[in-house]
């Protein structure tokens, strides 16, 4: 059972809303249950919900055509207390620019458009801190450009692994571990190579001491040393 209070109040974009605002909400949310590889929606749906993720793991992803070969390539990672699909919320007729996929068993609350453009328009604070962190994820997908254009592919992987450190990581025994169990596939699709790539620079890591790997959970026993290890 989920207090949905809670879960608007960890949202970046809610957080400093007072629960009693939260709780006008909170019947607004509708709770669906999706199993593992569930598609929430594709590329070029009507965009008609903000979604926000209970518990589970989620990929956004597009799909490339290249060579007469269909290519995945990652965009974003999200999990618990996570959200996305705001912005063809926000655009009249949007539509999705990207397909959305659970990669775990996920309980996921979704809010319509109605309701959201209604909450949106009587709360300046709301546009201020939808702005600001559309403004973030427009940064980082910047960076994911320069980093697929200038990057070699090695520096690629390990940046994207401190920046996985960065997002999801949680101090474990004075080490740093990337709560998220990724496959060697799945960071090859983040970053624009293939599987073998991804399995030969993760064992030279764990060669070198810098990571260790625990039920396909990445941990940083070096953060220095990784930063160091991109070639910019």
């Amino acid at each position: 059972m989920f207090d949905v209070v809670m879960l608007l109040k960890n949202i970046p974009i809610l957080e400093d809303f007072d629960p009693e605002d939260l709780k006008a909400v909170g019947p607004l949310l509708k709770e669906r249950n999706y199993k593992r590889g569930s598609i929430l929606f594709f590329e070029g749906d009507p965009g008609e919900e903000l979604f926000v993720i209970g518990s589970g793991f989620v990929k956004i992803y597009r799909l490339e055509q290249a060579l007469d070969q269909t290519k995945e390539i990652t965009l974003s990672l999200f999990k618990d207390g996570d959200y996305f699909g705001e912005m063809s919320l926000i655009e009249k007729d949007g539509t999705r620019s990207a397909t959305a996929e659970t990669i775990e068993p996920s309980t996921i609350f979704t809010l319509s458009r109605n309701d959201f453009v209604q909450f949106l328009e009587r709360s300046p604070l709301l546009c201020l801190k939808l702005l600001e962190v559309t403004m973030k994820r427009l940064r980082k997908a910047n960076d994911q450009i320069h980093d697929l254009t200038f990057l070699d592919v090695r520096s690629r992987i390990i940046k994207n692994i401190d920046r996985l450190s960065a997002e999801y990581g949680v101090e474990a025994g004075g080490r740093l571990r990337i709560d998220l169990k990724l496959t060697h596939q799945q960071i090859a699709n983040m970053v624009g190579t293939v599987r073998e790539s991804v399995t030969k620079v993760l064992q030279e890591l764990q060669d070198d001491g810098i990571i260790t790997i625990d039920k396909k959970r990445i941990i940083i026993l070096d953060a220095i040393r990784l930063k160091k290890s991109i070639q910019l």
